[in-house]
């Protein structure tokens, strides 16, 4: 057998294979985190968290009729 037919049979065994995903979860989760920060930033840099504080809270006095 070839390292060509070798390397083919590896790469298809993989994909098909049960760890094929391993380790998908971790960077996935780490991009959202970056992309939550970056939101965050942003928010913050732009001066909105306050804006966005003061909705929140007068939407539950609505909601709690305080």
């Amino acid at each position: 057998m070839s390292r060509f037919e070798k390397w083919t049979r590896t790469v298809a065994s993989r994909m098909r294979g049960e760890g094929r995903d391993a380790g998908a979860g971790f960077v996935e989760y780490a991009g959202l985190m970056i992309i939550i920060a970056g939101i965050f930033t942003l928010i913050d840099q732009i001066g909105l968290d306050g804006l966005i504080s003061g909705a929140i809270r007068t939407a539950v006095t609505q909601v709690t009729g305080g």
